[in-house]
């Protein structure tokens, strides 16, 4: 613990005239924000204080102290202090600031063993930093000239003048052109401006401009100045004539052009240098840590904690690296989603919002246990030594990994299941979900691979209402097998004597093949719902009460009992290729069926999915032959015996004959569309309730999903018009609510209306602008742009013209932002039945006026 995480410091410096130096041990390193952009200023401020500079020459110094680092732990960690006391109001607050932080950071210019370079790169830079200062005040005097109140660019004063004198009086303009200069009628006392350059000395134009350009008005009496032309009859009709001189010849105008503008090139020539001056010198102090020897310590960012909220509550989350798979993760209370970098700036810099990063964890990147490029090593031997088995072995492991990992997707399916459905109550529901929908504690039960998801499926698309329906096919057909579809009263549960009735009913076989096996073997009795309660035996893998039924599965469930005759003439072999034509069949007639607008055969099943988007032959095999090998499937002893020829038909399916890669991205592809179907119908569901805000994060996050879905065919996403309709309707809906809020004026109020812009709206309007953006969208953004825009034309309160003025540049040009598309909470789909049944009763209701209800 300590070596993992503990270093060590070394402190330098003058305490009252006095040398000290002391050796210290830190865990996590505390860092000032304020007045600070970056981790490195930061650093920099904690590890020099008071004038160090003067400390090896001026021993009068009374205080000054220098930190180096003696050692580094393997796990560096910063705490970055953004609370405060404040004195005046007696309580604590946070620090906002905004503070950037790389991803990497090199640590030798902070490490005892650089002292001496670095010390010398500090002087660089505070002689650096002097020249600087000099260059600004030199600059500041030519971008703010003259002795008055009132300072103006020199370049421009003079561009001024050059004007002034080009400009030529009114009176000259309203008679006819003449070659001789206009001289107006002036007192005795007032002389020509020529006369006046002409008997001045050479030593006289250095004199102060604002004696050499000052009005010839200032130097007549108020009496003579109402003799000029501003006391002309027609003074009237020159009102906004620009001022000019009275006269100028041609020799004056020359001249005091020549000057000026020569005056105004080098003045402008000078402070372009002046600039670039400053420039490079700027450049060169930011170039100065940015030797190759000041790169061999360097430590990489592996987590960031945040927090949100003021100093006296808020909520915490952290940003963590996966090395292995080289992406970010956020981890937020339960929940951890994939994130990004820029996500993580946005949420951890601060500045913007009261949102801010409190901790920041290196690790150290040249350390071989921290080292990701070492770790595929024992993977990589692990290959190896597999390529050097024969082929049977390859294929046998190959095929043993991928039957582990469904079995581990299946147990966690079932522990998924066995969550208690009292946890959840009605007060703790974040969604208002219809009764057919698991409760919000199941729903965010992790977060399993996509591929999983059908696996799960077809396992609960069990065979174990095979004797309910095997006996209706014996006694009066298919037409009453396929009656049994219909759904059934639930029946109440049977009793223990019940079901020790129905055990002492069976046949002398079965009597003796129970007699055979241990004794009390487990029986359970399970529900199915087209089908009512039957018993199934739990002996050879049986089936698991836990896990209720779905009338998706009667096709499997017809297809064994059809073919009973063909099992009990030609074996079980024939029994399945006849069950498998049957079901093969079936689904081949549903995918070809026209769909409507209250359906969607894809959701029944992932066959039928396959079938409309032409999916490899072999992929829908071994699809199919995986429902036939259900390990669930032992219901009796033909349906064992069929399971058990399936189970090893697929073992016979080697690496040549099947491509796992491209059968593992079909089911994804399905899993997903099953996903953004669940998301649409939340979406929905929850837009008819009002619920606007959590129905749109469930719309976008549709379709962003279903567009890439739909990128591999028209078939293989869900219809693209009806989420953009709705998700359009919600984006004016908020929009709305916002401005509402706004217009409230309530600090409370407008926060939670500026949230909701900066959260949802805006970040919207950036990905419906990045995809192929429809009319309708379009109009519907300039819509809610025209409404806050129509703000700036109102009077309305600072604060309110402040809070617009941060995020209406957002809102009309969203270009520059970075957005990161975060996942709603997590929905089981339902069940094929359960799917269906809910997509026609959501797509019913849209077009009328009712609300949705699923039963």
């Amino acid at each position: 613990m300590v070596q993992l995480f503990y270093g060590t410091f070394l402190t330098e410096g003058i305490r009252e005239g006095k040398p000290f130096c002391n050796n210290e041990t830190f865990g996590q390193y505390p860092l000032q924000v304020n007045g600070y952009r970056n981790l490195d200023e930061c650093l920099e401020g904690a590890m020099v204080e008071g004038d160090i500079a003067l400390l090896a020459s001026d021993h009068s110094v009374k205080y000054g102290q220098e930190r180096w680092f003696t050692k580094l732990p393997p796990v560096l960690t910063f705490e970055l202090s953004r609370f405060e006391f404040n004195q005046s109001l007696g309580q604590p607050e946070k620090i906002h600031n905004k503070l950037e932080f790389p991803q990497i950071i090199y640590m030798d210019r902070y490490m005892y063993k650089s002292k001496e370079l670095i010390r010398s790169k500090r002087e660089s830079i505070r002689k650096l930093k002097e020249e600087i200062q000099i260059l600004q005040q030199k600059l500041e005097r030519y971008v703010k000239y003259g002795s008055g109140p009132a300072r103006f660019p020199l370049p421009d004063m003079l561009k001024y003048v050059i004007e002034f004198a080009s400009t030529k009086p009114a009176s000259e303009s309203c008679q006819s052109q003449s070659a001789e200069p206009m001289t107006l009628p002036l007192p005795s006392v007032h002389c020509r401006v020529s006369d006046l350059t002409s008997q001045e000395s050479p030593e006289s134009c250095s004199q102060d401009a604002e004696g050499t350009f000052s009005s010839p008005e200032d130097t007549l009496p108020k009496s003579d100045a109402m003799n000029g032309p501003c006391s002309s009859p027609h003074s009237s009709l020159r009102v906004s004539a620009p001022p000019a001189p009275r006269t100028v010849t041609d020799e004056e105008m020359n001249s005091v052009k020549t000057c000026l503008q020569r005056w105004r090139s080098e003045i402008e020539q000078d402070i372009q240098d002046l600039k670039n001056c400053i420039e490079s010198t700027t450049q060169a102090i930011e170039q100065m840590y940015c030797d190759p020897l000041l790169h061999q310590v360097p430590y990489r960012l592996h987590a960031v904690l945040v927090h949100e909220g003021q100093a006296n509550a808020g909520h915490y989350w952290a940003y963590i690296y996966n090395q292995p798979r080289q992406i970010w993760l956020k981890y937020n209370d339960i929940s951890v989603t994939e994130s990004s970098w820029e996500e993580l700036e946005r949420d951890s810099y601060g500045g913007l919002r009261n949102v801010s990063a409190y901790c920041l964890m290196y690790i150290n990147d040249k350390l071989p246990h921290f080292n990701a490029e070492t770790a595929p090593d024992e993977s990589d031997e692990m290959a190896g030594e597999v390529e050097a088995l024969s082929v049977e072995l390859r294929q046998y492991i190959q095929e043993d990994n991928w039957r582990f990992e469904q079995e581990v997707e299946e147990w966690e399916e079932e522990q998924s299941c066995k969550i208690p459905q009292m946890e959840s109550s009605p007060n703790s529901s974040s969604q208002d979900f219809s009764t057919s929908q698991e409760s919000p504690a199941t729903s965010s039960h992790g977060v399993r691979c996509l591929s999983s998801e059908h696996a799960v499926i077809a396992k609960e698309q069990t065979a174990q209402a095979i004797a309910n329906t095997a006996h209706a096919y014996e006694k009066s057909g298919v037409e009453a097998a396929l009656s049994e579809l219909k759904e059934a009263e639930p029946e109440k549960p049977k009793s223990q004597e019940t079901i020790l009735a129905e055990q002492s009913e069976q046949t002398p076989e079965a009597s003796d093949t129970e007699a055979a096996a241990p004794p009390n073997p487990e029986v359970s009795e399970v529900e199915i719902p087209s089908v009512g309660r039957i018993l199934v035996r739990s002996d050879a893998d049986g089936y698991n009460e836990e896990v209720m039924l779905s009338p998706a599965m009667q096709g499997v469930i017809l297809a064994i009992a059809k073919a009973r005759q063909t099992f009990d003439r030609d074996g079980s072999e024939a029994g399945l290729i006849k069950a498998f034509h049957e079901e093969y069949s079936r689904l081949y007639q549903l995918a070809k069926e026209t769909p409507t607008s209250h359906s969607d055969p894809r959701l029944q099943h992932v066959l039928v999915y396959f079938f409309q988007n032409e999916a490899p032959k072999r992929v829908v095999e071994r699809t199919l032959l995986e429902q036939f090998a259900d390990r669930n499937l032992s219901y009796d002893e033909r349906s064992i015996s069929i399971m058990k020829v399936a189970q090893a038909k697929l073992m016979e399916i080697g690496p040549d004959d099947m491509n796992m890669e491209e059968y593992k991205r079909w089911h994804e592809d399905y899993s997903l569309f099953r996903k953004v179907s669940v998301y649409l119908l939340t979406g929905l569901e929850l837009f008819q309730k009002g619920k606007y805000q959590e129905a749109l994060s469930y719309l976008v996050y549709a379709y962003q999903s279903n567009a890439a879905l739909l990128m591999k065919g028209p078939r293989r996403g869900v219809k693209e018009s009806v989420i953009a309709l709705y998700r359009r309707k919600c984006l004016l809906e908020l929009n709305a609510k916002a401005a509402s809020l706004f217009e409230t004026n309530d600090d409370h109020s407008v926060t939670e209306g500026i949230n909701v812009m900066n959260e949802l709206i805006i970040p919207c309007i950036h990905l419906i602008i990045n995809n192929d953006i429809s009319k309708d969208d379009l109009d519907a953004i300039e819509v809610m742009r025209n409404h806050w825009c129509s703000y700036l034309g109102k009077d309305i309160a600072e604060n309110l013209q402040l809070c617009l003025g941060e995020f209406l540049p957002r809102l009309l040009d969203p270009s520059a932002e970075i957005i990161v598309l975060k996942e709603p909470p997590t929905i089981r789909p339902n069940s094929p039945y359960d799917l269906c049944s809910r997509f026609a009763a959501v797509m019913e209701s849209i077009q009328g006026v009712s609300t949705v209800t699923v039963k």
